[in-house]
């Protein structure tokens, strides 16, 4: 059985996810940006949190943590390494920990670099992968902790998942990341063919969030750091990968 799962607009551009058993009606919160749209979310479909998952700290994905706790009783799941600076959590966890959310098997991937700590979840039953402000549709998260060589070890572990993982990202920030990914490789055919979807998604007020990671690895330039073509194309035939890496970031936080 795949869990249901849901994605709630919160806030100007950020995602909440709730996972949902059918069968059991367990049902997991990942991230709480904010409670009003989750809330009625909730509501509207007569579902009660078991678990909230936290990614990292940054306040527009912990904002509802506490109250949907106090409301529900649900356990919170976080990074042991970043308990210190997340809401009071019930479960810590780290790389490769392994937990059971709405009935399935759960691994916990330490994917640092926007922020040290931050992690993701994968649930290789249902395919998904909550990776929110590491591994983004079309992009990264800017590196506010972390060094350039951890963020790109983060998104190789990611990018080591099955291709056809449905990945989960934090942001409605798509449309932005596809005009600039146009800048590195203007040419890649999958680029132009996903720049023309967001395009008409986004017209249409459609989310570009969830998305596969095969398409990611055809199109985001973040996780094409290490092939020939791209680093020819930022001028870089002989740079370490993790150079090529920090030099599309440095030129995105330009952009």
């Amino acid at each position: 059985m795949t869990l249901a799962l849901f994605t709630i607009p919160c806030l100007a551009d950020n995602y909440a996810f709730v996972l949902h058993n059918t069968v059991t009606d367990d049902c997991a919160l990942v991230d709480a940006p904010e409670i009003a749209p989750i809330e009625a979310f909730l509501d509207r479909h007569s579902l009660t949190l078991t678990d909230i998952l936290i990614t990292h700290h940054h306040y527009d994905h912990v904002e509802g943590v506490e109250y949907f706790h106090n409301r529900f009783g649900a356990r919170v799941i976080g990074a042991a390494a970043d308990s210190h600076r997340l809401p009071r959590l019930h479960v810590e966890v780290a790389e490769g920990d392994r937990l059971t959310i709405c009935g399935e098997d759960c691994t916990v991937i330490d994917v640092s670099g926007h922020t040290i700590g931050h992690i993701a979840f994968h649930f290789p039953q249902s395919r998904y992968a909550f990776t929110a402000d590491s591994l983004m549709a079309m992009g990264c998260g800017r590196l506010f902790e972390g060094t350039p060589d951890q963020m790109w070890q983060s998104l190789l572990k990611l990018r080591a998942l099955p291709s056809d993982t449905i990945i989960c990202s934090g942001h409605e920030y798509t449309a932005g990341n596809a005009k600039f990914a146009l800048t590195i490789e203007p040419e890649n055919p999958d680029l132009v063919a996903r720049v023309a979807d967001i395009t008409a998604a986004r017209t249409e007020g459609r989310p570009t969030v969830p998305s596969l990671l095969s398409l990611e690895i055809a199109t985001n330039p973040f996780l094409r750091a290490d092939l020939a073509q791209v680093k020819a194309a930022v001028g870089m035939e002989n740079a370490s990968d993790t150079a090529v890496f920090a030099e599309i970031r440095a030129r995105k936080d330009r952009f």
